[in-house]
């Protein structure tokens, strides 16, 4: 980000740096802290909380940060006192955290929805800016958080990096190119909706990672998200329930197939869909397939290879994460642009189906388990059929059998009792789709 660097450079040397609390310390947050501490000019991560506080002391050592210089806080007043004189604090009060004076962004990375929720809902009414990872909290509720956004003149976004972010990034330049992009898509290495923690141990093992989180990644509920929530901002929808999400011969070249991979009908037929690939290089990338209208211009695409037409490909061939997130904290901060937000009533939603044979009386583990799996599937079908959101499945009492792949509605489960999470879907439907009511 060619401006954002320039004005980082500006505030170090003005001396006015962006102050950045971030809630969680696992793994991708312990990368964000050492992206920040060492290599961020501009910026400060004045202040981690994590429900385990050796976590947060680590996301801090690991990047360099003496030990003895960290500072425990249990109360605002000693929260402040900490940033006042400038030393690194810890926390395990993640709400103390986001009504802090002197803290202008939250940099949310629990992967959890309820619990990121609460800390998305309690920073943006103390004022802070929001910069998330969690695709999960934004698929289930993002429409609703921008609402309390616009509320209290903040940004909530979802980050530079992760692939969402930087699938609206290159949407964002394809159409400043007067290219329409008619398909959003991400390149995934693996599809198998019945793995669990137990297939994904080793793996999460050998990179140190959260098994659950994972296995999200293998079934496809992230995938679901990520779509779900690319196509919320762009006004985009699927073509059929779970995307048609085809599978190429491992290390196929994304250019060489993709023009023959979806529908040419699902894609020039109204607003465009999301979609995936699993098996293509270069991934794990994300591209956008876009058409052009004026023959002139078509001439100059083929001229700068990008072949005849009607389908364009972009592409970008990889995703940093973490790396970027300290772009997403300035773009907000600094230029009140979001990297990715729900631009309204939302488009896909993430739905649960069971992974296995699911019987009355269970309670539903959560994301990336042994229990559900999540599919993408166009807002308008899933309020009129009141499926049940996956973001909002876990900890759910169900209330009868539910085959192998069966969907799971409301009308088969019991909610747990004074979610927030429940909380604010409720107002969401209300507010975007009254007529349904």
């Amino acid at each position: 980000m060619i401006l954002v660097d320039t004005a980082l450079q500006r505030a170090e040397a003005e001396n006015r740096p962006i102050r950045v609390g971030m809630v969680g310390a696992g793994f991708m947050a312990r990368g964000i802290a050492l992206q920040i501490i060492r290599y961020t000019r501009g910026m400060r991560l004045v202040a981690i909380a994590n429900r385990t506080l050796e976590r947060a002391v680590q996301a801090y050592t690991e990047a360099d940060v003496p030990h003895d210089s960290i500072q425990y806080v249990d109360s605002p007043a000693t929260l402040a006192a900490a940033l006042a004189a400038g030393a690194p604090a810890v926390t395990d009060d993640a709400l103390m955290l986001c009504s802090a004076e002197d803290i202008d962004v939250v940099i949310e990375v629990t992967g959890a929805v309820e619990f990121g929720a609460q800390v998305a809902l309690m920073a943006m009414r103390h004022g802070k800016h929001v910069v998330t990872m969690n695709a999960e909290l934004d698929g289930t509720l993002g429409a609703i958080l921008q609402v309390y956004a616009r509320r209290h003149g903040v940004i909530f976004t979802l980050s530079d990096g992760d692939q969402p972010g930087v699938t609206m990034n290159l949407y964002r330049f394809v159409r400043g190119l007067g290219v329409k992009p008619v398909l959003c898509g991400n390149i995934k290495g693996l599809h198998d909706p019945y793995r669990n923690p137990t297939t994904q141990a080793n793996f999460a093992r050998q990179w140190g990672q959260n098994p659950y989180m994972v296995t999200s990644f293998a079934d496809g509920t992230k995938i679901s998200f990520e779509q779900a929530v690319v196509a919320n901002a762009t006004g985009m929808r699927v073509a059929k329930r779970g995307m048609f999400g085809p599978t190429v011969p491992s290390g196929t070249l994304l250019a060489d197939v993709v023009h023959d991979l979806y529908p040419l009908e699902a894609l020039l037929a109204g607003p465009g869909i999301v979609d995936y690939v699993v098996g293509a290089t270069p991934g794990p990338g994300v591209f956008v397939l876009g058409t052009h209208d004026h023959p002139r211009m078509q001439h100059y695409l083929n001229l700068y290879k990008l072949g005849k037409g009607p389908l364009y490909l972009f592409y970008t061939p990889y995703h940093l994460c973490h790396f970027e997130v300290p772009n997403s904290v300035a773009r907000a901060a600094l230029f009140g642009d979001t990297v990715l937000a729900a631009a309204g009533r939302p488009m896909v939603e993430v739905i649960t189906a069971a992974k296995i044979d699911l019987h009355a009386g269970q309670t539903l583990d959560g994301l990336g388990g042994y229990m559900t799996y999540g599919l993408a599937e166009n807002a308008d079908v899933v309020q009129a059929e009141r499926l049940l959101p996956i973001g909002l499945a876990e900890g759910c009492t169900l209330l009868r059998d539910i085959p192998k792949d069966g969907i799971i509605s409301y009308a088969d489960v019991q909610l747990p009792a004074n979610r927030l999470s429940d909380q604010l879907r409720t107002e969401q439907d209300a507010l975007f789709w009254a007529e349904n009511r």
